[in-house]
């Protein structure tokens, strides 16, 4: 194992060379990649529509081809799980990845091709694993396992030739044969999809064996972690997995989860780093130890624009290429990928930390956010605000919720917070207060409307039981995979149902 471990840490690092390249030279290696995806797919149905022969540079790309978002991709991408193909990519499409719906449907089923799969999913794992070797090169991290806590898929009912699933399964489903042997437990565990016998069985197949690597979304990792450390009797994951390196996570912010990932991991020689990948692309990796924003991947299939987010709204707003963003303003992403999306919106949020090389951090989703008042209140906003109140009050939060609550008679608005605690505070009005001059002092808008009680009072802190969440997820058979709670909405529906439960 060792001359293996040296062998595979060699040829990772071999690939920090071409990544050097394009942050060397990123805009010609973006700008080449929008003309590949155009050439590559210009007798596609869609490539005849828009005449893709005849564009030639960036802006008859962006005049010519209008944003979309899933709803309007949709008629294309039910067609192709019945089986058509040369719709939106040349090759076949035969996997989907299943997420979250929109307004139209329960479930959005995103094209995934066998470019997209070996040249941007894959690419992404194994880069992410290049950087970290070259990073730290006395790993051993090839000598053990990696668990790994995806989801599951199963066929199609559009096509037997066509399936669906979550992105982590799809991924895990297609892996070369030689990836199994580095990889615990045995895809009959990792890909069942009733969610609670999985941890049971994956926490019984894995609790003996050498893991070195972890990777899975951290509030459901936390939950295979505890599961783990209840059958062995142990205190920390280092003492069931003493040569416990790294845990690959992403998904969701890791921000709440930190104090709980200390106790259960209480050594510094653990390192975590963040990706983001998700079911249209992997976008981004940590490239740097103890780092909080990851490098945007430039030849991964992917084209990128930003739309500044007051444009967002706006019945035409307009993107902008990567030359031209500054750090420090959100912006949602546009991407067009080698598997058929074209200038598709995908609903994420980010902001640019540097620009040479071009780094990012995910600060929440267009459509993710309370601004009920004229807040403006995104995910960012609140992870950072809660980090500060749990600080300060020496509490952990292990899931939370928050919405509007409106106008009354003789009352005005405010934020109610449904937060499960894994460390209560000692005093809920002292977080309460925290919480809130945090988000004053991180958020104007939100500073304005708190002014004198005007528009908003003090938010309103529920304090929930332990299991709360987890019980409500699994009630709406959202346990496990790429589900998340979901963490602020501009409406009272989430908080009603979790309520009422």
């Amino acid at each position: 194992m060792p001359l293996i471990n040296s062998f595979l840490s060699w040829i990772m690092k071999k690939r920090i060379h071409q990544i050097e390249l394009f942050i060397k030279y990123p805009h010609e290696v973006h700008g080449e990649w929008m003309k590949k995806l155009i050439t590559t797919a210009k007798d596609t149905e869609f490539g005849k529509k828009f005449d893709f022969r005849s564009i030639n540079t960036y802006e008859t790309f962006r005049e010519r081809l209008p944003i979309l978002d899933y709803d309007q991709l949709n008629p294309y991408i039910i067609r192709l799980r019945q089986g058509e193909q040369n719709l939106l990519w040349p090759t076949d499409i035969r996997w989907f990845a299943k997420s979250s719906g929109t307004t139209c449907d329960r479930s959005k089923f995103i094209p995934v091709s066998q470019e997209a799969l070996e040249d941007c999913h894959f690419k992404g794992g194994k880069d992410l694993m290049s950087v970290f070797c070259n990073n730290n090169p006395n790993t051993k991290v090839f000598t053990g396992k990696a668990v790994t806590l995806g989801g599951s898929h199963q066929v199609s009912e559009f096509s037997n030739e066509s399936y669906y699933g979550d992105l982590s399964a799809i991924i895990i489903q297609n892996l070369p044969f030689w990836a199994e042997f580095m990889r615990s437990p045995n895809l009959n565990i990792t890909l069942m999809d009733e969610w609670e016998s999985k941890i049971e069985k994956m926490a019984m197949a894995t609790m003996n064996q050498n893991v070195t690597n972890i990777s899975g979304v951290p509030s459901w990792m936390l939950v295979l972690a505890r599961r783990v450390l209840e059958i062995a009797g142990k205190d920390n994951l280092l003492e069931v997995w003493p040569n416990l390196e790294v845990f690959v996570h992403g998904g969701v912010a890791f921000t709440p989860y930190t104090e709980q990932y200390s106790r259960i991991l209480p050594s510094s020689s653990v390192l975590y780093y963040q990706t983001y990948n998700a079911s249209e692309g992997f976008f981004g990796l940590q490239d740097r130890n103890d780092a909080d924003d990851m490098l945007l991947m430039l030849d991964y299939g992917i084209f990128y624009e930003f739309i500044p987010i007051e444009e967002i709204d706006k019945e035409k707003p307009r993107a902008i290429p990567l030359e031209d963003v500054v750090t420090n303003v959100n912006y949602a992403i546009v991407i067009t990928t080698n598997a058929g999306l074209w200038r598709y919106m995908i609903g994420d949020t980010v902001r640019f930390t540097c620009l040479n090389p071009y780094r990012i951090v995910i600060t929440g989703r267009t459509k993710s956010f309370i601004n009920a008042f004229g807040e403006e209140l995104i995910i960012d906003n609140a992870e950072k605000a809660l980090a500060v109140a749990c600080e300060k009050t020496h509490s952990s939060i292990r899931d939370y919720t928050a919405g509007p609550v409106y106008f009354g008679d003789s009352s005005n608005g405010a934020h109610e917070w449904l937060i499960e605690f894994d460390v209560r505070p000692e005093n809920t009005e002292y977080f309460t207060e925290v919480l809130d001059n945090a988000l004053k002092a991180i958020n104007s808008d939100y500073e304005a409307k708190r002014y004198h009680n005007l528009a908003l009072r003090e938010p309103i802190i529920r304090v929930l039981e332990e299991g709360t969440f987890y019980n409500w997820m699994k009630k709406r058979g959202k346990l496990g995979g790429q589900h998340k709670v979901p963490r602020l909405a501009n409406d009272r529906r989430y908080i009603e149902e979790i309520l009422k439960d």
